[in-house]
C-alpha cells in the first residue's frame, strides 16, 4: 500500500506506446535532470516502441531525490513535448530555451525506453548537454579564508580556518570538515566538475604549509560558491552557518539592516539570534521603542521587487549569508507593518516614526506600488522632509497606499500576460502586467465584503478566492 502511494502520479499515460506526461516543480536544486541531444535540426527517423520518430533530445541523468525523479522522470526518457510544444527533430538549444522559459513549473511529454534501447538510440553526431541541476547561473560572493587559529580541546591541539563574508566572520572549520563538505557536495551534485581540495599531509604542518592550505581552501570556496545552485544548497548554507562555539571563538556577529530612509544600521547580535531579537536591537539602535515596535517589522528583500516578512523564530544571520551579494549592502530591511490609518496618524506625532512612514511612501510611489497618476506632480512638490505630513496625507488618498504587493504571476482569468496581486485595508486587488512584470492600466478590485472564501494550494502554488457580486451567483477566480 505504501509503495503505491510513493509512485509518481502522471497527468497522462499511454502504456502501449510508452508515453507519459509529467509535471516538475522547480526546487532550490533546479528541475533535477540533465538533457542531451543533437545540436542540429532534423535527422533520420528512428523506430522507438514500434513507432517512427525524428531525433529526440533525451534525459541523460536524474538527480536522486530531485524534482524530476519525484515526478517520475527516468534516465533515458526521450522528450516529445516541452510545455505542450512538439520538439521532435528540434535542436538542443531550442529544447533548453523552452525549458528555461517556462518558469518554475515544467510539463514534459516523455517516451520511456528500456536501457538497452536507450543505448542503441544514442546519437552518433555531435551532441551537447544541459544540466537541470543548472550550473550555468553564477553568483558573486565575497567569501574568503583570511586567517586561521589554533584550538585546544581535550589535550588535542588543531588548526581551524576562519571563513569570512565581505569582511564579516561567519564560522571556522577544521580541514577534515572541508573534506567532508567536498565529499557530500560531489554526491549531491552529480556531474559537476569540482575543484580539488589541498591535499592531506600525514605529518605536522609548518606555518608556511598551513598558510598554503588556507589559500587553497579559500580558492576552493570561491569557485564552489560562484555556482548559484551550489552556493544556495543546504550543504553550503549549513557549512557557513554552523555555530561550533569551540571552533569559532566568536559568538557574536554584525548584521546590517536597511531602514525605509535607505540608511543602513549595523547591530551586533548572537549568530543564532532570532528575527524578533534582531528587530528589537535595530529599533533600540535608532532610538525607537514602545508603540513604534507594533508599526514595523523585519523583512527579507527578495527577487521580483518583493519583501517577505520574517517570522519571529527565523534566523536572520542565516538569511543574511544566503542572500548576500556585492551589489547590495544587506538583504534585510525594516518596513511598515500596520493596517490602521487612524493608528498610523496617531503614531505620526512622533517625528522619527513619521519620517520612516514618509520615506517608505516615497519608495512605494517610485516603485509604482502607490498609483499616483495625475497627482504625481503634487507629491513631487511635497517630497521634502519638512512637508512629510502633507505628503503622507496625500499619499493615503491614493490607491495602493499601505498595501502588501506580491510578485507578478499568472492568472486563470487572464490569457495574455500576468497580474500583480496586492492585499490592502479595503480589498484584494489584481493589476494587469506583462509577463516580465511591467504594470498596465487594467485593475480589478475585490472588496473584502464580497469575498466569501479563499484557499491556498501549496502543491500547485496557487491562491484561489471565491467572491459574490450583488444579485449574482458565486464565481470562482
Amino acid at each position: 500500500m505504501s509503495e503505491d502511494l510513493e509512485r509518481p502520479k502522471y497527468l497522462h499515460t499511454d502504456s502501449e506506446r510508452g508515453i507519459k506526461v509529467v509535471v516538475i516543480h522547480k526546487t532550490d536544486t533546479g528541475f533535477g535532470f540533465n538533457v542531451r541531444g543533437q545540436v542540429s535540426e532534423g535527422g533520420q527517423l528512428r523506430s522507438i516502441n514500434g513507432n517512427l520518430y525524428a531525433p529526440l533530445q533525451h534525459v541523460s541523468a536524474v538527480l536522486k531525490g530531485g524534482a524530476a525523479e519525484k515526478a517520475g522522470v527516468v534516465k533515458g526518457d526521450r522528450i516529445l513535448e516541452v510545455n505542450g510544444k512538439n520538439v521532435e527533430g528540434t535542436t538542443h538549444r531550442y529544447v533548453v530555451e523552452l525549458i528555461k522559459s517556462g518558469g518554475d513549473q515544467l510539463t514534459l511529454t516523455l517516451l520511456s525506453v528500456s536501457p538497452s534501447d536507450a543505448e542503441k538510440l544514442e546519437p552518433t553526431e555531435e551532441t551537447t548537454g544541459y544540466s537541470y541541476i543548472d550550473y550555468t547561473e553564477k553568483r558573486s560572493l565575497p567569501i574568503s579564508v583570511p586567517d586561521y587559529h589554533y584550538v585546544e580541546r581535550k589535550a588535542e591541539k588543531f588548526v581551524v580556518y576562519d571563513i569570512y563574508m565581505a569582511g564579516r566572520h561567519l564560522c571556522s572549520h577544521r580541514y577534515n570538515e572541508f573534506v567532508e563538505l567536498h565529499n557530500n557536495l560531489k554526491r549531491e551534485f552529480i556531474g559537476f566538475n569540482f575543484p580539488k581540495l589541498p591535499g592531506k599531509w600525514p605529518f605536522a604542518l609548518s606555518e608556511q604549509q598551513i598558510d598554503s592550505r588556507r589559500r587553497g581552501l579559500e580558492q576552493y570556496l570561491e569557485k564552489v560558491c560562484a555556482i548559484r545552485v551550489i552556493a544556495e544548497s543546504d550543504l553550503i548554507q549549513e557549512f557557513l552557518t554552523e555555530s561550533n562555539e569551540e571552533n569559532c571563538g566568536l559568538l557574536n556577529v554584525e548584521i546590517k539592516v536597511l531602514l525605509p530612509s535607505r540608511e543602513v544600521v549595523t547591530v551586533g547580535v548572537s549568530r543564532n539570534a532570532t528575527a524578533d531579537i534582531v528587530f528589537e536591537a535595530v529599533m533600540r539602535k535608532v532610538g525607537l521603542g514602545g508603540k513604534a515596535w507594533q508599526a514595523f517589522s523585519l523583512f527579507e528583500i527578495m527577487e521580483y521587487n518583493f519583501e517577505r516578512k520574517l517570522q519571529p523564530g527565523e534566523i536572520p544571520h542565516s538569511i543574511y549569508i544566503q542572500n548576500y551579494t556585492t551589489a547590495a549592502a544587506t538583504c534585510l530591511i525594516i518596513k511598515r507593518w500596520l493596517f490602521s490609518i487612524s493608528e498610523e496618524i496617531a503614531l505620526c506625532h512622533n517625528d522619527q516614526i513619521a519620517t520612516l512612514f514618509f520615506h517608505q511612501a516615497i519608495d512605494d510611489v517610485n516603485r509604482g506600488f502607490i498609483y499616483a497618476g495625475e497627482r504625481l506632480y503634487q507629491l513631487k512638490v511635497l517630497q521634502d522632509p519638512g512637508r512629510k505630513h502633507d505628503y503622507l496625507a496625500l499619499a493615503r488618498e491614493l490607491p495602493g497606499y499601505g498595501e502588501i504587493i506580491f510578485p507578478h504571476c499568472g492568472c486563470d482569468s487572464r490569457k495574455d500576460g500576468h497580474v500583480i496581486p496586492s492585499i490592502g485595508l479595503q480589498q484584494f486587488r489584481l493589476r494587469a502586467c506583462s509577463e516580465d512584470g511591467t504594470p498596465e492600466s487594467q485593475i480589478i478590485e475585490f472588496p473584502w465584503d464580497i469575498v466569501t472564501s479563499w484557499e491556498i494550494d501549496e502543491e500547485g502554488m496557487a491562491f484561489c478566492l471565491q467572491y459574490k457580486k450583488p444579485e449574482k451567483k458565486s464565481q470562482m477566480d
